[in-house]
C-alpha cells in the first residue's frame, strides 16, 4: 500500500445544518402561483446536486425540517439551495435558489437565517475551471514592418457540469475584446467529457504594421493594450438543440506587462456576474448552515497536544485537565460543542470511560437533590450525550427502526416500550460501563435514596437517548427524511411517554395531568402498574449491572451504508448504456451485496474479506463521473454513485471495512480493461499488476469513523479561538494562589471551575507551549500553500 506523504496537508471540508422552512413561494400573482404544487429542496455544490429532501405537499409555505451532514470531497465555489416545484408529467421546475459563495459561508455559521430566493438564470449556473496561456510576440513582416501579436492557448478544462445527467460535449470560444473590436475564435468540440483537453492556440494582432526601419518617422496607430482583455467562454454543443453556457472568465492583456508568458488556471464565472437588476419576489427560505474546513497537518505535528489530551483522565482533580479546561473556556462562545472532538479522541484511544467517570463524580459533588441528578446541560451530561450518539447508533437501529417503520405509529406505542425494555443485550458495552459507573457514583452520593441508582441511568438512556431519537428519527438515520406533520405529532407523544420513564419519580398519578390527549392519558396509566415498573427496573439493571453480557463469539451484523447506484455488468467487453443498471448497494461489517431494488433478495453477495482494494475510477474509462471500483480476485466491480459526495462516502466506508484484509493490493489500475488493453497503461495482459500505487487508508474505527488527527486539529482550533478566555483562566489561577501574587476578586474567576489553582495553572502553561508549537507548524506548512493560478488554487477571473 502506498505510504502517506509526511509533508502533505489534508484539507477536509464538511457541511452540516438544516433546511427549515419556506415562505410565500413563487410569484405573488399570475398563473405561476404555487398554491396547488408540491415542492422539494436540493443542495448543490456548484452545479452538482448532493442532497435532496422528500417532496412536501401543496403549500406555499412548506415546513421541511430536514437536517443534513456530509463531507465535501472536492473544491467548490458556491453552495446553493434550490426549491423545485414537483411535476408529474413534465420536468421539475425551479422556483428559486439561495446561492452562497464559499468565502461568505462563515457569515452564517451556526445560525438560522432567512434568505430571499433568487431566480434561476441559466447563465449563472456554472462550475469548473479553465487552463490557459497568454503571451505577446513582436513580429517583423516580410515588408520590414513590425506588429505585436497576442498568442492565446486554451489548454484544458476541469470539472465542467453534467448536462441532463451525462458528460457534456464542450467547446470554447476565445474573444479579444477592446473599445473598438471583438474578434472571436472557437475550439473544436470535445465529446462526452467534463475534463476536456483542448491544446489549441489562437493568434490576435494587437497593433497595426508600421515601417520597422523608420519606425520613429511614422505615426503608428496602436491600440491601448491596457484596455484589451481576453474572454474565454465554455459551451456545451447542443447539436440540434440550443448550446448551453457553461461559464466564462476574462483576463486583462495588461497582465503581460510584467510577464512575457502568463500561464494559469481560472475558475469559470457566471455571465455578467449572474445578477439581475431587479430580483423577483419568489419567497424566502430559512436555513441553518455550518461549513467547516480543517487543515490537517501530518500526524507527527499533533503528538504533543494529543498526548496532553489523552492524559486528562489521570489528572487530579479532573477540572485541572486539558480536556476540562477546553470545555470551561469554550462554554460561553460555543457551549459544549468543543467537547465532541475530545470525546471522539478519548473514545478512539479507550480513555473515555475514566474521563466520564471523573466528570460525573465532580458534578455529583455539586448536586444537592437526588431528584435533580444529571438534569442540567453540563460538561458531564454533554460528554455522555455525545458518547451515546456515537456508539449507540447501531443500538438505535436494532431497537427502534423496525417499530418506527410501521405505517400506523399511533397503534404501536406499546411496541416501542416493549422493544426498548427487551433490548439490553444490544446495548453497546461502553454505554453499559458508563451506566454502571454512574449508578455506583449516584448511590454513593445519595445512600438514603433507593431510587437514585435507577434515575441516574434512566435520565440518560430514556431522556437523552431514546426520546431524542424517536422525536427526530431522520437525524439518527432511522428514517430517510423528516416525518410529515401527522407522524411528527404521534412521534412527539411517544417521545413524551419515553421521557416520563427518565424520571423514576414521574411514575405517579400526579403526572397524568400533563397529557391532554385522552388516549395518551389512558396509555400512560399502564406505566403505573407494577408489571411495567418492574420491566423498566429490570432493563436498567441489565444495562448497568456488574454482570458482563455473554458473547456468542459472533460479531453482530450492522449496516454501514446502503443506497441506489448504477452498477456495470461484470465482464462486459464493450462500452454502452445497457451495461449499466440501477441496483441497491448495501455494505455491512461482514459483506457487500447488491439487489435489484431495496428490500429484494441479493443478486450477489461479496464477503468483505475478499475485497482487495477500493479506488476511484477515471472518468475516461466509461465516460461517466463519480465512479469507483471494488477490486476483487476475479473481475472488479464498477459502480457509479449519484454525486461526488456519495462516491466519496462509498469509497471511505468500503476502504475502512476492508483495510485489514491480508490480500489488499499495493497498486491498482485507475481505468478499465476494455478492447484488449488497460486504458491507463495500455498493457495488453489483463493480469498485469496495477500501474498506480494504492491509496493509503487512514486508520479509523469503521463503526465510529474517527480520524484522530482531524479531531486534534479541531481541538487546536477551539483553543486558538478562545485564547483570551484561556488567559483569563490563567489569571484567575494566579489570583487564587498566594505564591503567584495578590488574590483577585471572586468575580474575576467565578466563571471557571478551579479546584486546584496550582495544578490548573501548570496545565495551562503546558497547553500554551503546545499550542504555540502547533501554531508554528501551521505557519511553516502554510508557506507551502499553492500559488494562485495552480490547479489546486485557481484564480477567480474577472466578470463583465
Amino acid at each position: 500500500m502506498a505510504e502517506e506523504d509526511d509533508t502533505k496537508i489534508r484539507i477536509l471540508q464538511s457541511l452540516r445544518g438544516k433546511i427549515c422552512e419556506a415562505k410565500n413561494l413563487g410569484p405573488n400573482s399570475g398563473p405561476n402561483r404555487l398554491r396547488d404544487l408540491c415542492t422539494f429542496c436540493t443542495i448543490n455544490l456548484d452545479q452538482e446536486e448532493v442532497y435532496r429532501t422528500k417532496v412536501y405537499e401543496k403549500s406555499v409555505s412548506p415546513f421541511y425540517g430536514e437536517d443534513f451532514y456530509f463531507e465535501i470531497p472536492r473544491p467548490f465555489q458556491c453552495l446553493s439551495f434550490y426549491v423545485y416545484a414537483k411535476s408529474m408529467f413534465q420536468k421539475d421546475q425551479p422556483v428559486g435558489k439561495v446561492a452562497i459563495k464559499k468565502d461568505d459561508l462563515y457569515k452564517y455559521s451556526g445560525k438560522e437565517n432567512w434568505f430571499h430566493l433568487q431566480s434561476v438564470d441559466p447563465h449563472s449556473e456554472v462550475q469548473g475551471k479553465v487552463h490557459l496561456e497568454m503571451k505577446l510576440n513582436e513580429l517583423i513582416t516580410e515588408t520590414g514592418s513590425i506588429c505585436q501579436q497576442l498568442v492565446v492557448q486554451i489548454i484544458a478544462c476541469q470539472g465542467l457540469p453534467l448536462i441532463s445527467g451525462q458528460n457534456c460535449d464542450p467547446y470554447a470560444t476565445v474573444t479579444l475584446v477592446g473599445p473598438a473590436r471583438s474578434d472571436q475564435k472557437k475550439t473544436k468540440v470535445k465529446k462526452k467529457t467534463s475534463d476536456p483537453q483542448f491544446e489549441e492556440t489562437f493568434h490576435f494582432e494587437v497593433t497595426r504594421p508600421g515601417s520597422y526601419k523608420g519606425r520613429s518617422n511614422f505615426q503608428v496607430e496602436e491600440e491601448d493594450i491596457e484596455k484589451l482583455e481576453i474572454k474565454v467562454e465554455l459551451w456545451n454543443n447542443g447539436n440540434l438543440a440550443q448550446d448551453v453556457f457553461l461559464g466564462e472568465t476574462r483576463v486583462s492583456v495588461k497582465i503581460l506587462r510584467n510577464d512575457h508568458v502568463h500561464r494559469a488556471w481560472y475558475l469559470l464565472q457566471p455571465k455578467g456576474n449572474g445578477t439581475k437588476s431587479k430580483p423577483d419576489d419568489l419567497g424566502s427560505l430559512r436555513l441553518n448552515v455550518t461549513y467547516t474546513e480543517d487543515n490537517v497537518l501530518p500526524s507527527a505535528c499533533y503528538t504533543a497536544l494529543r498526548n496532553l489530551m489523552l492524559k486528562s483522565p489521570d489528572v487530579k482533580p479532573i477540572s485541572a485537565s486539558a480536556a476540562y479546561v477546553l470545555g470551561d473556556i469554550c462554554r460561553e462562545s460555543v457551549g459544549y460543542e468543543a467537547l465532541l472532538p475530545v470525546v471522539r479522541l478519548l473514545l478512539h484511544h479507550n480513555r473515555l470511560l475514566p474521563f466520564l467517570t471523573a466528570v460525573a463524580a465532580l458534578e455529583l459533588e455539586n448536586t444537592q437533590e437526588a431528584n435533580t441528578i444529571f438534569r442540567g446541560n453540563s460538561l458531564a451530561t454533554r460528554c455522555i450525550d455525545d458518547m451515546m450518539k456515537i456508539v449507540g447508533r447501531s443500538y438505535l437501529t436494532v431497537t427502534l427502526k423496525p417499530v418506527l417503520n410501521e405505517e400506523n405509529l399511533q397503534g404501536y406505542v406499546q411496541k416501542v416500550f416493549t422493544s426498548i425494555t427487551q433490548s439490553s443485550s444490544s446495548c453497546p458495552p461502553l454505554m453499559c460501563d458508563v451506566f454502571r459507573s454512574l449508578r455506583q457514583l449516584a448511590s454513593k452520593r445519595f445512600p438514603a435514596d433507593p431510587h437514585v441508582q435507577y434515575s441516574a441511568v434512566s435520565s440518560f438512556i430514556f431522556l437523552r437517548f431514546f426520546a431524542v431519537a424517536v422525536l427526530s428519527p431522520n437525524t439518527f438515520q432511522l428514517r430517510s427524511h423528516h416525518p410529515d406533520p401527522e407522524i411528527s405529532r404521534t412521534l412527539t407523544l411517544i417521545s413524551k411517554t419515553i421521557q416520563s420513564l427518565g424520571s423514576w419519580g414521574s411514575l405517579s398519578k400526579n403526572k397524568l395531568s400533563s397529557f391532554k390527549e385522552t388516549y395518551m392519558y389512558d396509555f400512560f396509566k399502564l406505566f403505573q402498574e407494577d408489571e411495567c415498573i418492574e420491566k423498566v427496573k429490570k432493563f436498567l439493571d441489565e444495562i448497568s449491572s456488574n454482570v458482563s453480557k455473554e458473547s456468542s463469539g459472533v460479531e453482530d451484523l450492522f449496516v454501514l451504508k446502503e443506497g441506489e447506484v448504477h452498477k456495470r455488468a461484470q465482464g462486459r467487453k464493450r462500452i454502452g448504456k445497457k451495461n449499466f443498471k440501477k441496483r441497491w448497494l448495501r455494505v455491512t461489517n461482514q459483506e457487500l451485496s447488491y439487489h435489484k431494488q431495496k428490500g429484494k433478495e441479493a443478486l450477489c453477495i461479496i464477503p468483505v474479506k475478499n475485497i482487495l482494494g477500493v479506488e476511484k475510477l477515471d472518468e475516461s474509462a466509461f465516460n461517466r463521473k463519480n465512479m469507483f471500483q471494488v477490486i476483487l480476485s476475479e473481475k472488479p466491480l464498477y459502480v457509479q454513485a449519484g454525486n461526488c459526495v456519495e462516491a466519496n462516502s462509498w469509497i471511505e466506508v468500503l476502504s475502512q471495512v476492508s483495510r485489514c484484509n491480508p490480500g489488499r493490493l499495493s497498486a491498482f489500475h485507475p481505468s478499465a480493461y476494455i478492447g484488449g488493453s488497460w486504458f491507463c497503461c495500455k498493457e495488453a495482459n489483463e493480469n498485469t499488476p496495477g500501474c498506480k500505487p494504492s491509496t493509503a487508508t487512514v486508520l479509523a474505527n469503521i463503526q465510529l469513523d474517527i480520524d484522530c488527527d482531524r479531531e486534534t486539529e479541531r481541538i487546536f482550533s477551539f483553543f486558538s479561538s478562545n485564547l483570551s478566555r484561556l488567559q483569563k483562566m490563567e489569571d484567575a489561577c494566579a489570583g487564587m494562589s498566594v505564591y503567584l501574587g495578590q488574590q483577585k476578586e471572586q468575580e474575576e474567576y467565578s466563571a471557571f471551575t478551579i479546584q486546584d489553582p496550582k495544578e490548573t495553572f501548570r496545565t495551562i502553561k503546558e497547553l500554551r507551549s503546545v499550542l504555540e508549537d502547533l501554531q508554528a507548524h501551521h505557519e511553516s506548512k502554510g508557506a507551502l500553500t499553492d500559488e494562485p493560478g495552480t490547479m489546486e488554487n485557481p484564480i477567480v477571473g474577472k466578470t463583465a
